[in-house]
């Protein structure tokens, strides 16, 4: 426990994002280790989802409106790209890590179980951590992980925004069968659960949701742009903030050879990103 709060620590300490949860310090205090984070006023994503789920109307509308998933899940991406420039994998995306503010802006948490550029190469066996209905076939089996498991995972988010259910569990399904699922099943079509959904989609998700990595979007704005473009939604200033940072993470990435290699962004312009991406959000 000791060794996955440290590693977390350390995953947040090099993220400084307006979609992620600011990482504040350490306390030890008599043998106890306590990791400080901001406060999030607000609720969680999986929360937000069963609420639209219960006051659904007949007739195959989607769980939440497409702009409002849109609005979420831009902002889950826009937080991705800039760690995944940063060479971390997050490895438990789920609406229950992303909480959403009363503002409407959304923080990505929970990084316990990241997987930092120092072990992005090794693969593991055994039981794998992460939550079945989430994890990407490449982690069930303990392959080496990028940021398209992330993706995978993400996809399967807003799959779950839009059908109020997860495409490979079911009730009565054990973790194992959850997994066995993720490596060996195809996701339902969208449309057959949301009929007014455009077709294009249903290639959207498949893509999305490919077993194999090399099938997938490439990284997280490449699958925003997809979503975006298959439910023609103009280009909003938070998508285009969103953008932004995700360059300018992959620009300040120095060599990967140790601490200290990593060149800042100047505090003016992190804190005028920071705004951009801030007040796009809030409701």
């Amino acid at each position: 426990m000791r060794k996955l709060l440290l590693g977390e620590a350390e995953a947040l300490a090099l993220l400084s994002h307006p979609n992620i949860v600011q990482f504040l310090g350490l306390s030890e205090q008599q043998g106890q280790l306590a990791i400080v984070i901001e406060l999030v006023e607000g609720e969680a994503l999986d929360k937000v989802i069963d609420r639209h789920v219960q006051r659904r109307t007949p007739g195959g509308l989607p769980a939440l409106p497409f702009l409002r998933a849109w609005h979420y899940f831009q902002q889950l991406l826009g937080a991705l790209a800039a760690t995944h420039a940063l060479g971390i994998v997050h490895r438990d995306v789920k609406p229950a890590n992303l909480l959403i503010r009363r503002d409407g802006l959304a923080k990505l948490g929970d990084f316990g179980i990241a997987r930092l550029p120092a072990d992005a190469a090794r693969s593991a066996g055994g039981m794998q951590p992460g939550t079945g209905a989430y994890m990407s076939p490449e982690q069930v089996i303990g392959k080496a992980l990028d940021g398209r498991s992330d993706l995978y995972a993400a996809a399967i988010v807003l799959f779950e925004m839009l059908t109020g259910t997860t495409p490979f569990d079911a009730p009565g399904k054990s973790e194992l069968q959850v997994r066995a699922s993720q490596l060996d099943d195809y996701p339902p079509a969208l449309t057959e659960l949301v009929p007014q959904a455009p077709p294009i989609m249903n290639m959207l998700f498949a893509r999305a949701l490919a077993k194999d990595p090399q099938n997938r979007f490439a990284n997280a704005i490449e699958l925003g742009n997809a979503f975006r473009a298959a439910i023609a939604i103009p280009d909003t200033s938070g998508w285009q903030a969103q953008q932004a940072f995700a360059r300018e993470a992959q620009a300040i990435v120095g060599p990967p050879s140790g601490k200290g290699s990593t060149v800042r962004i100047a505090q003016v312009d992190a804190d005028r990103m920071r705004a951009a991406v801030a007040g796009a959000y809030r409701s």
